[in-house]
């Protein structure tokens, strides 16, 4: 793993300095004191009918907006705009930078006047056929005919499937569209067809533009899935190389780095984009910077804790809370704000602060439920039945809210973490039987759904909370089993290892309690988690012949 760096003070000063002195240099207000180069950003060749002294200025536009740098790629398209006021593609960009498919966070309003002044323009100065193609298409999204969002992106997506067809050498089309593949893809198709279907369409061109940065980023998206992360590995680690001068390109790998349990990739990954995005805010006129900011400290914040690196992970929640307001924080950075506290809480088991957090005011429900999803389960595990209680109809509440927004995929994830509490309710109440059904029907109903890609994931998955209680009911056997499946989704899960090594060592078996502590050991370099002391232990009195028998079983977080 590329751990050197973390390894000597010095080196990490050196790169620091770089990386802020790099950073300065994208985000400096003034685009023109620094035209961004290739190495900076990635090489993009987006030809247009555009004046010839602009050509460069819209391939660099277009490099930052296929690093979902949206507020910077803007900018540059508003300069064009303003030096060849004919170029339709300056707006077209202006109004592709307030489309974020992936995100959900765009300006529409903005986004439909400057899409309307690209197809006035178009019609008026005779743009090409392809032009008129990428405006056309991007016109779906901008439709007021009382559709959905997601019918709106399956629109634009089929518009662009027919440029990418009547334009075949385009390959800036058949980026687009693979992209608008896998923000149409469905949560519930695990089949991932669309997701597939994506990396065939940019393997190739990964071969033959190897420094293009939206062919990285979208393999990276296409591949963030449990069956196909593996294939994202090359993207991942050559992205950031593509494009070091962009927050967003050093905090993309980690979703793969997260996906396979990498953990030391995961965190220099977004090492690197915190202190991007950092510099960004000084500069940045929305949430945006923030945004990037608060999601590279999320998946910072988790692979911390699955490294057992506790003090790292609670730097990260000082951090967060230290922070000034920011106007124009969207979904990205209130999910960070909701799920950091609640993973520092229930990743270490400290039940009793998960109980007392508080949720985010006027944050969407799915921001809302990370935080009553934890307080629920934190309040049962403390024996305060009325807060856990409260939390259960809370996410009952958020559930609905959900379905009234016809949101159905945030809707089915806020009733899986009801599910959950429900379940802890009956644990602690003492009804096994409807511990066990709750349970179950969260596994069932999480796992019928991919993660979104604004989380690294649940806080607690579902399959793992089963096998936690299985533990409890003294049931190691089939806790191990639980424990083994969500490794098999969540590779290198630390409280996965640690309970799969507890079950398998009070099931008797020794075997796969040695090889299970010793994956934890392996991939968990901190000293601070108690479970880590005590695998450490395990496993030096399992090398002794005379402790090879089966010990009382303690579950996760329930250490003697």
């Amino acid at each position: 793993m590329r751990s050197a760096l973390r390894g000597s003070g010095a080196a990490l000063h050196v790169f620091v300095l770089l990386g802020t002195l790099l950073s300065a240099l994208l985000w400096a207000d003034d685009v023109h004191r620094h035209a961004l180069t290739q190495n900076e950003i990635g090489a993009v060749n987006f030809p247009t009918s555009c004046a010839h002294e602009v050509a460069g200025d819209l391939n660099r536009a277009v490099a930052l907006l296929h690093s979902f740098q949206y507020e910077q790629a803007r900018g540059v398209f508003q300069a064009v705009a303003q030096k060849n006021p004919d170029c339709a593609m300056a707006e077209w960009g202006i109004a592709m930078s307030h489309y974020h498919g992936l995100w959900r966070n765009g300006d529409l309003q903005a986004g439909r006047a400057a899409f309307q002044k690209a197809q006035e323009i178009a019609l008026a100065k005779n743009a090409t056929a392809r032009e008129k193609g990428y405006i056309e298409a991007l016109g779906e999204i901008y439709k007021q005919d009382g559709a959905d969002e997601a019918a709106h992106a399956l629109s634009y997506q089929q518009k662009l499937a027919k440029l990418h067809g009547e334009n075949p050498t385009d390959s800036e089309a058949a980026i687009f569209y693979a992209l608008s593949l896998d923000v149409t893809a469905s949560k519930t198709d695990k089949t991932f067809a669309n997701q597939r279907r994506c990396g065939e369409i940019l393997e190739p061109i990964f071969q033959q533009l190897p420094h293009h940065p939206g062919v990285a980023h979208y393999l990276i998206h296409c591949y963030d899935n449990p069956v196909l992360a593996a294939k994202g590995l090359v993207a991942a680690r050559g992205y950031a190389k593509i494009a070091p001068a962009s927050a967003h390109a050093q905090h993309m790998p980690s979703h793969i780095f997260t996906r396979v349990g990498l953990w030391e990739e995961s965190i220099e990954s977004n090492d690197h984009s915190k202190l991007s995005a950092t510099e960004a805010e000084k500069t940045s006129a929305n949430g945006e910077a923030r945004d990037q900011r608060l999601h590279a400290m999320d998946y910072l914040e988790y692979a911390y804790l699955q490294t057992g690196r506790d003090r790292e992970a609670r730097n990260i929640l000082d951090e967060m809370n230290s922070l000034a307001p920011v106007t124009g924080l969207t979904l990205t950075g209130n999910y960070a704000v909701s799920a950091i506290p609640a993973r520092y809480a229930i990743e270490r088991g400290d039940w009793k602060q998960a109980s007392e957090l508080k949720p985010i005011p006027n944050a969407v429900p799915w921001a809302q439920a990370l935080t009553w999803v934890a307080v629920g389960e934190g309040a049962a595990r403390s024996s305060d039945a009325n807060r856990a209680k409260e939390a259960e109809r809370s996410l009952a509440l958020l559930r609905d809210q959900a379905i009234e927004m016809k949101n159905t995929y945030w809707a089915s994830q806020i009733d899986v973490q009801r599910r959950e509490v429900s379940a802890w309710v009956s644990q602690e109440a003492g009804d096994h039987e409807g511990a066990m059904t709750n349970i179950n029907a969260a596994v069932k109903l999480e796992e019928s759904m991919d993660k979104d890609a604004v989380t690294p994931g649940a806080i607690t998955p579902a399959r793992e909370m089963l096998a936690d209680f299985l533990a409890l009911n003294n049931h190691p056997a089939q806790a191990l089993g639980e424990y083994e499946a969500v490794l098999q989704l969540a590779p290198n899960r630390f409280n996965a290892l640690y309970g799969a090594a507890m079950a398998a060592e009070s099931a008797g078996d020794v075997t796969k309690a040695v090889e299970h502590y010793r994956a934890l050991v392996a991939v968990a370099r901190g000293d601070d988690r108690p479970e880590l002391v005590n695998a450490r232990k395990k496993l030096r009195s399992l090398a002794d012949p005379a402790s090879n028998r089966a010990p009382r079983f303690d579950p996760p977080h329930s250490l003697p």
